[in-house]
């Protein structure tokens, strides 16, 4: 039997290797599988920001350009002429005026304006050219116009119109621009279907990014995924930090890509706005109207910053159960 101060010394002398194989708790954060901060994460998050950034860009300038359409549309939609030709010089006066009591007294038509001679002429200039000269056009048979502005859709009939004109005004026609306001709606289809097209591409080629990133980091962290499956952790778990990793880089990604897209049209709308009234700006006001976003712009944005994001964590788990399970 060991006398107290021999027992006391034995315990001395055994506490440091006790005190070494009692296990110490861990309280600091657990290292993930995927490293978050790499040199290969880095440049994956740099080529998301560039996709998102051009998908964004794809995006307003198909809500630019469908709004300039609608815009354009209602415009030439609200405005009528009626084309009187010059098959009797002597008499365009009275059938001009005849034309445009016809016009005012038919339901649905508000102003009613007669286009004069030299505006007939200004409009012409420019596509007649060398002979849209003063003496040229003088000698030409050009047709007359009756502007008209239509205040309710519902109340307008332009066969009613046309069967009156044909009986007291021979040689006029009533012109509702149907062919240039179908030539805009195919132009703003195509641009509209153009750009879903890029944004397409955009997001296969983010797709097709993520998936070779996922594989290399498959392949960097073969001996971490190894030990994971001898110590029994589920495919499912080893997928979903693969997912977590990837989300957290495209969502990053993403935000960086939409705020740079944001950015560049807000320099550009405040370019239009310093530079109004000039020739460049005014040119770019005629054909797209205002160059703000507006709110299905932004919202636009934003569903491409968290498709991308989805799509990101989406293939990089296809991607490691399909690697998991072929194993």
């Amino acid at each position: 039997m060991l006398r107290p101060e021999r027992a006391s010394t034995k315990m001395q002398e055994r506490g440091p290797a006790h005190a070494a194989e009692k296990p110490v708790r861990d309280t600091s954060k657990p290292e993930p599988i995927v490293p978050e901060r790499s040199i290969a994460g880095t440049a994956l998050m740099l080529v998301i920001a560039i996709m998102g950034c051009l998908a964004c860009l794809s995006v307003g300038a198909v809500t630019l350009v469908d709004r300039a359409a609608s815009n354009w549309s209602a415009d030439i939609g609200r405005e009528l002429t009626i084309e009187v030709s010059a098959v009797d010089p002597a008499t365009m006066d009275q059938r001009l005026d005849r034309a445009a009591d016809l016009a005012r007294v038919s339901p649905g038509i508000g102003s009613v304006s007669i286009v004069s001679e030299q505006e007939t002429r200004a409009l012409l200039e420019p596509w007649l050219g060398i002979l849209g000269s003063e003496a040229a056009l003088a000698e030409l048979p050009i047709p007359r116009l009756v502007a008209m502005t239509v205040t309710d859709t519902s109340l307008l009939n332009l066969t009613t119109l046309q069967a009156a004109l044909d009986q007291e005004v021979p040689g006029a026609t009533v012109d509702d621009h149907r062919v240039w306001t179908d030539q805009l709606a195919r132009m703003a289809g195509a641009m509209v279907l153009g750009g879903l097209g890029v944004l397409i591409l955009v997001l296969s080629a983010t797709i097709l990014c993520v998936i070779f990133a996922t594989r290399a980091a498959m392949a960097g962290n073969k001996d971490v995924v190894e030990v994971l499956h001898f110590v029994g952790a589920s495919h499912t778990f080893i997928a979903g930090q693969f997912q977590r990793h990837f989300l957290m880089l495209g969502m990053r990604g993403g935000l960086i890509g939409g705020v740079s897209a944001i950015l560049i049209f807000l320099i550009f709308q405040l370019w239009v706005m310093a530079r109004r009234g000039a020739a460049d700006a005014a040119q770019v006001e005629a054909l797209i109207g205002s160059p703000a976003l507006g709110l299905y712009g932004y919202a636009g944005c934003a569903l491409v910053v968290f498709l991308i994001a989805f799509l990101t964590a989406a293939t990089s788990r296809i991607t490691v159960s399909r690697f998991l399970r072929g194993r």
